[in-house]
């Protein structure tokens, strides 16, 4: 009976041990990390537990198949006050004060939701840069669709756009920057980053970390609810058809609530009760407890049923993993709660003291005056799993041999298709729906076409300039390099406004991380990355990483988006694309190559896709630098009209952009045997500068003086050739050539948008 009864318990023992082994795989926790988990805990983790396991050692969360490569960034210079491992980077911009920002991804929840996907996308990384005790002062957002004809399209497009304009409109904060392009490779799975930039006095800045034992876990904001529950294991894995069940998942916000939050906390920041501070984001209230636990070496103690709650009968395991938005986590100093508690009264916002943090390092939690959960804080953060994946060198590609293919007929055909195509098309049905002047400080922004937008800092002759770029088929065409580019391009587009590109946000969106192909598209990418960086002393300060972006094992194109921040000194000393004047010469700045590899000509013009692009044109780093400083300094001397950096569709389409914006006629001059390749070449290292006659002389002194290489290829023509300015492409001859009126071009232009999106 003995033997029975012991055989009997080793079976009920076997059963319970693979029930719980099925639940863990169900929150998306292999066998490696169950036997991990199982280990630190020394037993099995109650359904609590694994949950919080489960969120906190995420993909999304802990940065497992990343963090080791991550690493290779630079994260410091002379202006960098806070790196990676806060809510957002924090640099020096002099004055006692300090800039704020970072960008974050709400892919998953864009694609499943578009509206409050992106909306609460924004609220979110708002809460990153004020809760560090800035006050938000710009949004930017990159947004990547699938495929123009592709059923979903029009309808995620109109969704992701409306969710956040209204969100960002509402907050009052304006959207100044962004991009938005379309590729048949988000089909199934589209990208929403959004970047948050925002203004503190350097000795008023607040951290997740510094909080010491004994002290009270203040919970403010919106009540909590059912919403976004698994939010982060979602983002954490691939999609497939008919996931539109996961919409329970997505988060749902309201901008008016964040507003008060805003003045709330940055009001309580003013009266030093805080000890430490963390949005809930993603994981909500269990990230924001583990995260500032961890950094402080301590533990928690919460009693759930303090926790505001917008439902009834919400069990623990809910309240935990609940990402209703709109939620802070605080530790304040002793006796501070009854001033908080004033504040957040006066704002009619729920505020709760939940719990005490500890020095057990332990997280306990307690609900109905049980313990439901007791488990320590290190395995759930520094501890999680850190994989080292494999990963496969991606293939170089063999060069794009252009003289294989027909040369076009008619340059100004070629124009006018890169001017209306998806990609380069005027994006005004989308920012116009954005208020990008709200605050009163927005001096131009890049929405309408410029390199990067540029905001006043308040009360001052300062302006910072902000701008997101990646071109995803560079880096798809060539990891290393195309990263290289990414970064080079932010540089360029700070530059060619007059600003000193500080550091950058970036944003990493891959596939799964899991097959090495990929796992190689990353590894490359971000070491491209991180030489760029490192050479044109441009550090990281902050990002995120968003992987598993496909759709029945279809990933993704390769995209790291980068969002950069510079310093303009004098807001006086700027130059946009806009600025053109009649009579104007049009100067090249950098020498052509005439590199059409993976450029817009071969996508657009001659159809080709993968392997048939080519490689992406190579990035000389010291080369950026001293063309972009040589530039920068060009601008504060006064000697330019309009400046604008050379990326998509080569010189032509960045001359376009700047006959469109100064509605003058404009000649681009070229000869007959290079033309192709040095009218849609995609060079790096290149800008477009207007000159007026009178300040020539001294134009050619200053870049003679920096060595670097410039050439007068066109100019901004007062008298017309025709009845209406136009573009002339002059082929040997200047009075011969291909012209196309700046009508023709602009209804092409921005004609685009509108028609598709009304359904044309």
């Amino acid at each position: 009976m003995t033997v029975t009864a012991d055989l009997s318990a080793k079976i009920i023992a076997a059963m319970q041990a693979e029930q719980s082994q099925t639940d863990a795989a169900e929150h998306g926790i292999n066998t490696e990390e169950w036997d991990r988990l199982i280990t630190r805990l020394g037993r099995h983790p109650n359904l609590v537990e694994l949950g919080i396991y489960s969120v906190m050692w995420s993909e999304h969360c802990s940065y497992k198949s990343s963090r080791r490569h991550l690493s290779k960034f630079p994260t410091k210079n002379a202006s960098v006050i806070q790196g990676p491992g806060e809510n957002a980077g924090v640099i020096d911009i002099g004055d006692g004060q300090a800039a704020i920002f970072k960008m974050e991804s709400h892919n998953h929840p864009s694609y499943i939701e578009p509206y409050q996907g992106a909306a609460t996308g924004v609220g979110g990384i708002l809460r990153d840069v004020f809760t560090m005790g800035a006050r938000p002062i710009a949004l930017v957002n990159a947004l990547r669709f699938g495929d123009p004809s592709h059923p979903k399209t029009r309808s995620l497009v109109a969704g992701v756009v409306s969710g956040i304009g209204g969100y960002g409109n509402c907050v009052g904060v304006p959207t100044v920057a962004g991009e938005t392009q379309f590729d048949a490779g988000y089909n199934g799975n589209i990208l929403v980053n959004a970047m948050a930039v925002g203004l503190a006095d350097q000795d008023k800045i607040f951290y997740a970390r510094g909080a010491t034992p004994g002290n009270p876990i203040f919970y403010v904001g919106s009540k909590t609810g059912r919403d976004g529950i698994h939010g982060a294991t979602m983002a954490s894995a691939e999609f497939s058809e008919g996931d539109e069940e996961k919409r329970p998942t997505v988060q749902v916000g309201d901008p008016f609530t964040e507003k008060l939050l805003i003045e709330a906390c940055l009001e309580l920041m003013e009266t030093d009760a805080i000890q430490a501070i963390q949005d809930m984001g993603a994981a909500g209230l269990t990230s924001s407890s583990v995260e500032m636990a961890d950094k402080g070496g301590i533990g928690v103690e919460m009693d759930l049923d303090k926790v505001p709650q917008r439902e009834d009968g919400m069990t623990a395991y809910e309240i935990m993993l609940s990402e209703s938005q709109e939620r802070m986590l605080m530790v304040l100093k002793p006796g501070k709660e009854d001033i908080a508690k004033a504040i957040f009264d006066k704002w009619d916002l729920d505020a709760e003291v939940i719990g005490m943090t500890t020095d057990t390092g332990h997280m306990v939690l307690k609900q109905f005056g049980e313990v439901v959960c007791d488990i320590p804080v290190p395995p759930l953060a520094e501890d999680a799993p850190n994989y080292d994946r494999p990963w496969v060198e991606p293939t170089p590609r063999a060069e794009l041999d252009i003289d294989a293919y027909d040369a076009p007929e008619s340059l100004t055909d070629v124009l006018l298709k890169l001017m209306s195509c998806p990609d380069m098309a005027s994006k005004r049905w989308v920012w116009e729906q954005y208020d990008r002047h709200v605050m009163g400080d927005t001096v131009d922004s890049s929405t309408s076409g410029g390199d990067a937008a540029i905001v006043r800092i308040h009360g001052t002759n300062k302006a910072l300039a902000i701008c997101s770029d990646c071109n995803p088929h560079y880096v798809a065409a060539g990891p290393f390099e195309g990263g290289k580019a990414v970064v080079a391009e932010s540089y360029r587009n700070l530059s060619a406004v007059g600003a000193k590109p500080i550091a950058i946000t970036d944003n990493l969106n891959f596939g799964n991380p899991e097959k090495p192909n990929t796992m190689g598209y990353i590894v490359k990418a971000i070491e491209g990355m991180a030489e760029a960086c490192r050479e044109l002393d441009f550090p990281v300060v902050s990002g995120n990483v968003s992987l598993y972006n496909e759709t029945d094992g279809v990933a993704i194109p390769p995209t790291p988006v980068v969002g950069g921040v510079g310093l303009i000194e004098d807001v006086t000393k700027v130059t946009t694309l806009h600025g053109a004047q009649a009579g104007d010469a049009l100067f090249l700045i950098g020498e052509t190559h005439a590199h059409l590899g993976a450029s817009l000509y071969a996508r657009e013009w001659l159809g080709l896709k993968g392997e048939d692009l080519g490689p992406p044109p190579p990035v000389d780093l010291a080369l950026e630098k001293k063309n972009a400083d040589a530039v920068r300094s060009c601008i504060e001397s006064g000697l330019a009209n309009a400046v604008h950096d050379i990326s998509d569709g080569g010189i032509a389409c960045a001359a376009t952009e700047m006959a469109l914006s100064s509605n003058l006629m404009t000649r681009v001059l070229t000869t007959s045997d290079t033309a192709l390749g040095a009218l849609f070449g995609e060079t790096q290292a290149r800008f477009l500068i207007a000159v007026s006659a009178d300040k020539a002389e001294a134009f050619a002194a200053h870049f003679d003086a920096a060595d670097v290489i410039y050439q007068q290829v066109g100019d901004f023509i007062g008298e017309d050739f025709s009845d209406e300015p136009g573009i002339f492409l002059s082929i040997d001859d200047p009075q011969e050539g291909d012209f196309i009126s700046l009508a023709t071009l602009r209804d092409a232009h921005e004609g685009w948008m509108p028609k598709f999106m009304s359904g044309e």
